[in-house]
């Protein structure tokens, strides 16, 4: 890749983040990560031997946020493209495809971590792209970017790359015995989640929850449920007794509440960081932060009263 490249794709990049788009650190070329939740893992990664640039602000919806043509154009330059995939980025699809077409290398982790599918709901059988709930798979996933990042940036520092990850991978190993420790202490017939939507199914089969549904029973936040899914949904937190419902802290809980009322029984609604990381101070702004945060809300929740 010329200078001459690197230093246009600098300067595009500074106008993307002036205008608001919530790109951010390009400096031509390296690596771009389509989520703000595998960017941080990414950047952990990568650390300063390349630069890492992020498509989604903090607070952002995966499902949703889109780019312009414009502002999709760093992805022309990139070294290496790293996406969550599994239908998660449904707003950026075509763009990665366009330029894995024009022969940007792409790493969809996803589809590497031994995805789960949709249990229930209108997504059922369709693979889960939620993976970042489970730990261990994003012990996984750092392994997976590790060896592309060697492999596709060029003059790549490999011996810190892989001092990075190990580094991580280290604290992921802490941040999983820590929360098995946590929700051990849930006793087990309040182990059950009714969440937003299906968010939390990696989660649940690594540390033993059931999830008795979502308020909105697909796998994005762009489907609405019916009167039907709604009853539904409320006759099974009665039946199960389950003390709360757990919705994005980004996103309004109007149909978490009016669920509640609806089952006519009184429960919680907790918010949980679920789709994406937060600004600095926001209480998730890191990928272990927002595990941590979400561990403690999610036993506070369903402790007795």
């Amino acid at each position: 890749m010329t200078s001459t490249l690197r230093l246009c794709a600098a300067l595009l990049a500074g106008v993307l983040a002036l205008t608001g788009c919530g790109i951010s650190d390009s400096g031509g070329g390296g690596v771009v990560v389509t989520t703000d939740i595998l960017g941080d893992i990414t950047r952990a990664v990568v650390g300063d031997t390349a630069p890492v640039t992020v498509l989604m602000p903090p607070g952002s919806d995966p499902h949703s946020f889109a780019l312009s043509a414009q502002e999709a154009a760093v992805l022309d330059d990139a070294d290496l493209i790293v996406e969550n995939g599994l239908g998660l980025e449904e707003g950026l699809a075509r763009h990665v495809t366009t330029a894995a077409e024009a022969g940007v290398t792409t790493l969809a982790v996803g589809p590497r971590i031994d995805p789960l599918p949709y249990r229930s709901g209108d997504a059922a059988g369709a693979p889960d792209p939620h993976f970042w709930t489970d730990p261990q798979r994003v012990h996984r996933a750092v392994q997976v970017i590790r060896d592309q990042v060697i492999e596709s940036v060029p003059d790549i520092d490999a011996a810190a790359v892989r001092a990075n990850a190990d580094r991580y991978l280290a604290e992921l190993d802490v941040l999983r015995g820590w929360m098995s420790d946590r929700f051990a202490t849930v006793a087990a017939d309040r182990r059950k989640l009714v969440t937003n939507h299906h968010v939390f199914g990696y989660l649940a089969e690594r540390f033993g929850f059931e999830v008795v549904g979502a308020v909105i029973p697909g796998g994005t936040t762009l489907a609405s449920p019916s009167a039907a899914d709604l009853a539904d949904l409320a006759t099974a937190v009665r039946t199960t007794g389950v003390p709360a419902i757990f919705v994005d802290s980004a996103r309004p809980d109007r149909l978490a509440r009016a669920l509640a009322e609806q089952a006519g029984v009184e429960v919680r609604i907790v918010g949980l960081y679920s789709e994406s990381l937060t600004a600095p101070g926001g209480g998730a702004a890191t990928y272990l932060e927002m595990m941590r945060a979400n561990t403690t809300a999610m036993v506070d929740g369903l402790a007795p009263a």
